[in-house]
């Protein structure tokens, strides 16, 4: 936790902190640790400064302060454990003359429990964990479901697989998951996807080595179909990485010619391993999407799938360090990024082709304000409305609501119209 309020990614500093741990059970266990005091993280800041006569300037201990108050609150294991586990770690942290504090706050919260949770003030982003502008965006961009979207934004995940059709198919692979005790239901509105009842190890997933499946949100799986590429079609993945995208792309449409580029080297390499597991092709390439006079050929794109950098908002439940590492002044300039990009790629697009607009974002900044502006800025544009029984439309394109089995998304669809000219050509 110390390292994520350092500016470290939860994903990253876990995996630094893990190596240490061979017991899969002990890993499991800090994993779990470490997701649920970030996702509780205001509330149990709040809980701890209430706890101590004067705030704590060592963020080692701040962050084993919370820890030791999640898991009297949340997890099941005997308080007694809980305390001396807390306690037992101070020295490990360089900090052995705390043990007495730690264990003094934990005992106090033993005591006290009710009467402190009770006086803590009643604001939904400190009893949802959320800062405080966050909160109100989603407030201000939900109004009807905010308080559900907090709390689903604070409950882990389930892990959804997709199937690799050009191998498998979902009915092969529901026999081999029974097979192996694992209990995986379909889903209506994406075809090639398995839920799973509990989450797993995917490496440990019979098929996965094999190229048969792949780990990718139901959400995620409604781009390929959306995109509507046909065979023979020039495909454009604008932002490619970590791959999931394209890869469902070739999975499913047979001869495109799918360009995937990414302006970041370390990220594309991803891509390549996730096609080569899965035995796809594609053309690679690392270059920044929006100066395309430094990469584009020339020819014009049947299809351009554009998953935009963004806030990452809709994906908290799985990465909830986001709602501490994003602030408030990254939205106007992930806005303008994805509008950048937009107008960048629009001229590549051939009439008559489609530019499907993604983002993992639950902000209309993000979503439908910034397809409005461009639909409104370029006369040789034209929304193809996207008729779907998931989530909900809006003035521009359509948006799914984080929770249950899908996370938070934006979408919308937008056609070059066939009787303008081709602008690619003034590139």
């Amino acid at each position: 936790m110390a390292a994520v309020f350092s500016g470290r990614n939860l994903d990253s500093a876990l995996l630094n902190a893990l190596r240490g741990i061979e017991c899969a059970p002990d890993r499991a266990l800090a994993q779990a640790l470490a997701y649920g005091v970030i996702r509780n993280h205001a509330l149990l800041a709040a809980l701890r400064d209430r706890l101590l006569q004067r705030p704590l300037q060592t963020p080692l201990l701040q962050a084993l302060l919370q820890v030791g108050l999640y898991q009297l609150r949340s997890m099941r294991m005997p308080p007694h454990a809980a305390v001396a586990a807390t306690v037992d770690a101070c020295p490990a942290l360089g900090h052995a003359a705390a043990r007495g504090l730690v264990n003094a706050v934990l005992r106090r919260y033993q005591r006290e429990a009710q009467t402190l949770e009770a006086s803590l003030p009643g604001k939904p982003a400190l009893r949802h964990s959320y800062p405080e502008w966050l909160a109100a965006a989603i407030h201000r961009d939900w109004p009807q479901q905010w308080r559900e979207l907090l709390v689903a934004g604070n409950q882990p995940g389930p892990l959804t697989l997709r199937v690799n059709r050009r191998r498998s198919s979902c009915e092969d692979m529901l026999r081999r998951l029974a097979d192996a005790g694992i209990v995986a239901q379909t889903l209506a509105q994406a075809p090639d996807a398995l839920r799973l009842d509990q989450a797993r190890p995917v490496e440990r997933i019979h098929g996965f080595a094999e190229g048969l499946i792949s780990v990718q949100d139901a959400a995620a799986q409604l781009a390929a179909p959306l995109l509507d590429a046909q065979p023979g079609m020039r495909v454009l993945d604008a932002c490619a990485a970590p791959g999931g995208k394209a890869a469902h792309l070739l999975e499913t449409v047979n001869n495109i010619d799918l360009l995937a580029l990414d302006s970041d080297a370390a990220r594309l390499t991803r891509v390549n391993d996730t096609l080569q597991r899965l035995g796809l092709q594609a053309t690679l390439r690392c270059a920044d999407a929006a100066m395309p006079a430094n990469w584009w050929d020339g020819q014009p794109f049947d299809r351009i799938l554009l998953d935009a950098p963004c806030s990452g908002t809709g994906v908290i439940r799985r990465h909830p360090d986001i709602k501490w590492l994003r602030r408030e002044t990254d939205i106007r300039p992930l806005m303008t990024r994805q509008r950048r990009l937009l107008d960048a790629l629009w001229p590549l697009l051939a009439p008559g082709g489609t530019l499907l607009y993604a983002t993992c974002s639950i902000l209309d900044t993000e979503g439908a304000a910034v397809i409005a502006g461009f639909l409104r800025a370029h006369e040789d544009t034209s929304e193809q409305l996207i008729n779907a029984d998931w989530g909900e439309a809006l003035r521009a394109g359509r948006r799914l609501a984080p929770g249950g089995d899908y996370d938070g998304f934006y979408y919308a669809r937008l056609q070059k119209t066939a009787n303008k000219s081709d602008s690619a050509s003034k590139l």
